[in-house]
């Protein structure tokens, strides 16, 4: 990312081909980070595709070319987490979003206190979603994360065969490093038959809440990135 990226502010866009600021993002560039006319800023679909332009009082003045942020090298990262009460699970997704994680699961496991029905997840969704798009502005992430779930341990690792369950015991994520897929637990931990024959990855000799051990697992991930492994 160049510095021009670092410095200008982030909002995202439906289509950056025919850009338009919803509200919310026009509120919060204008009244929450006060803003005024003329301001460069970046416009981003998420998914790769930005141009430069200026706030305008109404709609945005002279968008620059179309670029294209490169797809990362090597295999996508996953971390997959099974949320507990409360706030918690937002601040897992917002430091997921910004140690650049690549895909972010949901867990329904058996032990998970947290259930979410159709209709409760539809809105816990939409939380979620927020949070990315807010977590992406901040840390100028051309590339959102994709968000899914919620999934049993058995589709998880139907749609991702190589994924790790994070357990005291296994081999520490650091000693693994063509390891990019996680899986974190509830806080009651994994049930025996959940545990069974998976391929395990220690995250240190202290017990984590299931919160920190997805921050744990992300800055290791993230690290690898950095280092181009």
């Amino acid at each position: 990312m160049d510095d021009g990226l670092r410095r200008r502010p982030l909002a995202y866009v439906d289509d950056v081909a025919v850009p338009v600021l919803d509200d919310v993002a026009r509120r919060h560039l204008t009244r929450v980070r006060r803003l005024g006319p003329d301001t460069p800023i970046t416009l981003a679909d998420g998914r790769g595709s930005w141009r430069s332009a200026l706030l305008g009082d109404t709609e945005l003045v002279d968008p620059g070319p179309i670029e294209l942020e490169p797809e990362p090298a090597g295999p996508p990262s996953v971390v997959a987490f099974a949320p507990v009460k409360g706030d918690r699970p937002e601040w897992a997704v917002q430091k997921l979003t910004e140690l650049g994680v690549d895909h972010i699961v949901v867990l329904e496991t058996e032990r998970s206190v947290v259930r979410w029905n159709p209709a409760r997840w539809a809105k816990q969704e939409a939380r979620l979603a927020a949070t990315i798009r807010s977590a992406g502005e901040q840390c100028r992430r051309l590339r959102l994360p994709s968000l899914s779930g919620p999934s049993s341990v058995a589709e998880l690792v139907a749609e991702h065969p190589d994924i790790r369950f994070a357990e005291p015991g296994g081999p520490h994520l650091a000693a693994e490093p063509t390891v990019s897929s996680v899986a974190v637990g509830p806080e009651g931990g994994w049930s025996p038959t959940e545990l069974a024959g998976r391929p395990m990855v220690g995250l240190g000799p202290l017990v984590l809440r299931a919160e920190t051990a997805c921050l744990a697992v992300a800055v290791h991930l993230a690290g690898r990135a950095v280092d181009g492994k």
